[in-house]
């Protein structure tokens, strides 16, 4: 038995299959929902039931407290229908535009650009049109099934001929990808993959000026948004803060501010958390997001994308909307969720 969700203020229908979830169904159909992790973490598919009832999934306090449950909200991506529903939800245009792949891919090369961070280069099947939204990410499909996400780091026009991605990975210790790309992975070697998925990517509709908000790897999505302003001419005012731990941990530093210089709209702001005696920095220090407050306290005519660490992701969103006068609809992440992270 399928139900029915419909969806306001778009007013877009789509079916829902017996216990099958909200998200799951609309990717099913190309029905553009916001999404992030998919797993309950970050919060990105919150929405507003307004008719009907559903049936939550494990799912992180974080994400949709108690209090929020009660008061009508859900995640799409936990939530399983058990009547036809009515849904608010902001309406994400073209997020299914493209097809969701999947296919097996060829391991390129693993440069190591920082102690724990490898710059994975894939190549695609020269038959396959992987098309996608610069920001967007894949998913690696291990041999047991586990899934394991990660942003392309290229913008679309550059994926090259034959295609290939670049994806940058931070290695967890312990974790069951990231223990394989930093000890067996080689070159040759074959992965399966899926995507795109997610609805992080530029609102090129918007004139309001941007902050690009990025902690660790949640550099690539920044990079592949980049890439393609410059591309597109697009001439916002955009400041770039990028938060790492360590100078080394700045793994595209030269490529960051090689940016700044080509393009006269892109401001560049590396901070740094915990600089060692060695790295000799007279930069900024501290957490990254307090950076974006001291120097743009009004924030209320921005627009945000932030990615990296789900704290960093928290804490920006709560601190710029709650003391910066940001929009929460202008507020847009893509939260790095750890398998480690999901099960916490």
């Amino acid at each position: 038995m399928s139900l029915t969700v419909t969806l306001k203020p778009a007013e877009r229908s789509f079916t829902v299959e017996r216990d099958e979830r909200i998200l799951a169904a609309a990717i099913r159909q190309g029905i553009g929902l916001p999404y992030g992790c998919r797993d309950g973490a970050c919060g990105s598919c919150k929405s507003r039931l307004l008719e009907g009832r559903v049936i939550h999934g494990a799912h992180q306090s974080k994400a949709l407290s108690p209090a929020e449950e009660d008061a009508g909200w859900v995640l799409t991506c936990c939530a399983t229908p058990v009547t036809d529903c009515t849904v608010e939800a902001r309406s994400v245009p073209g997020a299914g535009e493209f097809p969701i792949l999947k296919m097996p891919s060829r391991v390129l090369s693993i440069e190591r650009a920082a102690p724990d961070v490898a710059l994975l280069k894939m190549q695609l099947p020269a038959n396959q049109n992987l098309q996608y939204r610069a920001g967007q990410y894949v998913e690696f499909i291990l041999r047991d099934g586990a899934r394991r996400s990660y942003s392309m780091a290229n913008a679309p026009h550059l994926l090259d001929t034959p295609p290939r991605l670049e994806l940058h990975i931070r290695h967890m210790p312990g974790g069951k990808f990231t223990d394989q790309v930093f000890s067996t992975l080689k070159e040759k070697d074959i992965l399966r993959l899926e995507g795109p998925y997610g609805s992080f990517f530029l609102r090129e509709e918007s004139a309001k000026p941007i902050v690009l908000l990025a902690s660790g790897t949640g550099f690539a999505p920044i990079k592949a948004v980049i890439e393609h302003m410059e591309l597109k001419g697009i001439t916002r005012p955009t400041v770039l803060y990028w938060g790492c731990r360590s100078r080394a941990d700045l793994y595209l530093d030269a490529w960051a501010q090689a940016a700044a210089a080509r393009m006269p709209n892109l401001r560049y702001v590396p901070v740094l958390s915990e600089p060692r005696a060695d790295d000799a920095w007279a930069g900024r220090t501290g957490f990254v997001h307090e950076a974006v407050m001291a120097d743009l306290p009004d924030l209320s005519g921005h627009q945000v994308y932030a990615c990296g660490a789900p704290v960093m992701v928290d804490s920006a969103r709560r601190d710029f909307t709650a003391r910066c006068g940001l929009p929460q609809d202008e507020f847009f992440a893509d939260s790095f969720t750890s398998a480690a992270d999901a099960g916490a």
